[in-house]
């Protein structure tokens, strides 16, 4: 159970409409919906209310029968067997078009030994008068009164949740912080920084994400396959590391766009590079037997773009260690992702475990790094040595004069320049300043940097204007 909160699994054969009925009851698009079979494969966790009661939901993959499962099938039915057994209350999700059919006998069968409270849930009546005849079939399952909804129109969802709520096990109060006589508690809100740090596992297809997900969690969370494309949804993981909260997100393979030929993997693909924009850290999977390619140097463009921290993963090192040093590669990979050339890059095999646990430590420094704050006399001690060790550039016939520096945001960090003249910084200059920032703070993380002119500049030129104004006026009496 996630966080002390109830737990409900939804369940069923492919198709049924389990992942419509998620997003419907989270009020959110999180699960991909398509009208194809075999869609949702890993376990997909939600936090939301229902009723007011805080739950966590999971989604699952369709039961396949025993005997008619690919290998595939059988990892997708031991995802929603664990769900089931993790459970504290099972949605039993049918399909009122199609009748009871023999495959969801058996998930019946098998929901009856779990000894879990089931709610039969028929779905995909959509306003039909005679949709209490279309469910009656469903009582030979011996679960109790089925309930007839509509997923996709919002259908029967009241009715169904008023005879969920009483089935969910009471949450835990929370403890009261132990507060001594005259001491002011302190508040109950986190800082920004100690929230748990969310981790997108990101990279192109088949180079190892899932694989390095479950061998961070040491368990078998996420399917792993060699065949391209397993993941579809972006998986969240909670994960604590050193008495430190992690999200571990795995994704879909991100492919060129030429090169998705299903909605499906469109769908993934978008997830994929959502999760990355909504994490903390991004670390890239490459594959040390094809390193850099150019949707390598792609997605590293992205987490730069979007100031997330960056992690450069070469997975699969077992299997070129001895013909390849750590050095040469590293140098291979920055000179072809010269523009990421800060990023930390951890060699791991995740099919082994080996340094796997590196990727963490790497995580929390470079998280770290996101909230760092220099100090002001260290900035201005930067400002003297760009101004006296390094030609300023000059910019429409003035010199640049730079009086002093700030620093303005953090995550990603920014530095503002106060100058004479802050349209038309050359930006190799701006490489320069960037870069020295870095060598003096020892940065590894996205640097943004602007230039802009001294608070009261304008109000200075526009007394320098009247003042000019008025000696040319002395002079012309």
């Amino acid at each position: 159970m996630r966080r002390g909160r109830p737990l409900v699994a939804i369940v069923g054969r492919p198709n049924v409409g389990k992942s419509t009925l998620f997003n419907r009851l989270i009020r959110r698009r999180r699960a991909i919906v398509e009208d194809q079979p075999g869609v949702t494969r890993d376990r997909h966790y939600a936090d939301c209310e229902l009723n007011n009661v805080p739950v966590t939901l999971v989604d699952t993959g369709g039961f396949v029968p025993v005997g008619r499962e690919d290998p595939l099938s059988r990892f997708i039915r031991t995802q929603a067997q664990a769900a089931v057994e993790e459970g504290d209350v099972v949605l039993f999700v049918c399909d009122a078009r199609t009748g009871p059919t023999s495959d969801d006998q058996e998930v019946a069968n098998y929901l009856r030994k779990q000894g879990k409270p089931v709610l039969l849930v028929v779905n995909k009546t959509d306003g039909r008068r005679d949709a209490e005849v279309m469910i009656a079939a469903f009582h030979k399952f011996g679960l109790g009164q089925p309930f007839s909804v509509s997923a996709e129109h919002n259908e029967g969802i009241i009715e169904l949740l008023e005879a969920l709520t009483p089935k969910l096990p009471a949450p835990p109060e929370p403890a009261a912080p132990e507060v001594e006589p005259g001491e002011v508690p302190e508040s109950l809100e986190e800082e920004d920084e100690d929230r748990p740090i969310r981790v997108a596992i990101v990279g192109r297809p088949n180079v190892g994400k899932s694989t390095l997900v479950n061998a961070l969690l040491g368990e078998e969370r996420v399917i792993a396959s060699p065949v391209a494309g397993t993941t579809r949804d972006a998986i969240d993981s909670e994960l604590t590391w050193k008495e430190r909260q992690f999200v571990l997100t795995d994704t879909a393979g991100i492919r060129r766009k030429a090169a998705i030929t299903q909605r499906v993997e469109g769908f993934s693909v978008m997830g994929a590079l959502r999760a990355a924009e909504d994490a903390d850290v991004v670390v890239l999977v490459i594959d040390a037997s094809e390193p850099a390619v150019d949707q390598d140097r792609k997605i590293a463009a992205l987490a730069e773009e979007k100031g997330r921290g960056l992690i450069i993963c070469v997975n699969k090192w077992d299997l070129v260690r001895g013909t390849a040093k750590e050095a040469s590669f590293r140098s291979e990979v920055k000179w072809a992702m010269d523009w990421v050339d800060w990023a930390p890059m951890v060699f791991v095999s995740a099919a082994t475990g080996d340094k796997v646990h590196k990727v963490l430590e790497v995580a929390l420094e470079v998280f770290q790094q996101q909230y760092f704050r220099a100090p002001t006399p260290r900035l201005n001690r930067i400002v003297e040595h760009v101004t006296t060790e390094h030609s300023l550039p000059v910019i429409d016939g003035r010199q640049l004069r730079i009086y002093y520096a700030a620093q303005v945001a953090t995550a990603p960090l920014a530095f503002t320049m106060m100058v004479n003249k802050p349209k038309g910084v050359p930006d190799r200059y701006a490489r320069y300043v960037i870069n020295y920032l870095r060598k003096t703070f020892n940065l590894k993380v996205p640097v943004r940097l602007f230039w802009r002119p001294r608070p009261g500049e304008a109000k200075r030129k526009a007394v320098g204007k009247r003042f000019a104004a008025r000696e040319r006026s002395k002079r012309r009496r």
